[in-house]
């Protein structure tokens, strides 16, 4: 779904007018984010700071859902939309940004032993992630959980998974961080396997809301992966899910 420029000042102005109850919690995050900056040498430093601070709330919220019904139905989303457009059990899945297992749980039930891989750059969601999978009594499914540093995968084989996923993550990555995984991302699909991931759209002007949230056109995001020699259209029927962002598939040539 497209949105206005939300870095604009009278966007901004005319959010809080409309909205009061909103701009002391905009205040404290701006606060935070400011002295997380400071504190902080690059992107991923920072928004895994950002993480922390926000899974010492509540795991949930810290994923973006409000409530634990949220959280399941934009679980079960993702998941629903994935088994619909091909995901088998036979698949090897790698999922970007597992986080505490939001749509993670699902997949690991669905897919056959040892076919769930997760990485994440925040050890603090990934501690709650292991929570999920005991909640849900999916140890025998065995899970790898990973924390990663960036998205190089360098330590995954090559041609490992047929199925990659990133569901609010490249809605919080500035474009160097989308370019680094769509240039090794490649390696590790198998021939004719496909990486789906959520971005958040606009229209007009790139931009970025505190440097947590940021805004592509399609595109540009199209033409990344076409750089790096990978087929990338946009799914403009996951639009009609209840759900602000937008989709594209990026997928592997075939052998």
């Amino acid at each position: 779904m497209a949105t206005k420029d939300r870095s604009r000042l009278s966007y901004q102005v005319r959010y809080a007018v409309s909205r009061p109850r909103r701009v002391p919690p905009y205040v404290r995050r701006l606060a935070r984010d400011t002295w997380l900056r400071l504190k902080t040498r690059d992107h991923v430093s920072y928004y895994r700071a950002v993480m922390k601070s926000d899974a010492a709330r509540s795991a949930e919220a810290a994923v973006g859902s409000a409530t634990h019904d949220r959280w399941l139905a934009l679980g079960k989303m993702q998941f629903d939309y994935l088994v619909s457009h091909g995901l088998t059990p036979a698949d090897r899945m790698l999922e970007i940004g597992c986080g505490n297992l939001r749509a993670g749980w699902r997949f690991i039930d669905y897919l056959e032993t040892g076919n769930y891989y997760g990485i994440d750059i925040s050890p603090d969601i990934l501690i709650a992630a292991q929570r999920t999978l005991s909640d849900h009594g999916l140890q025998a499914k065995l899970p790898h959980l990973t924390p990663v540093r960036d998205l190089t995968f360098e330590f995954l084989p090559d041609a490992a998974f047929t199925v990659v996923h990133a569901h609010s993550v490249f809605s919080h990555s500035p474009i160097e961080v989308i370019d680094e995984c769509l240039a090794h991302v490649g390696r590790i699909m198998a021939p004719g396997g496909f990486f789906d991931f959520t971005f958040d759209r606009t229209e007009g002007t790139e931009h970025h809301v505190l440097r947590e949230d940021f805004y592509y056109r399609t595109d540009t995001l199209v033409g990344l992966a076409e750089r790096h020699g990978l087929t990338a259209r946009f799914m403009d029927d996951w639009e009609r899910q209840p759900h602000r962002q937008s989709k594209i598939r990026v997928s592997a040539p075939e052998a």
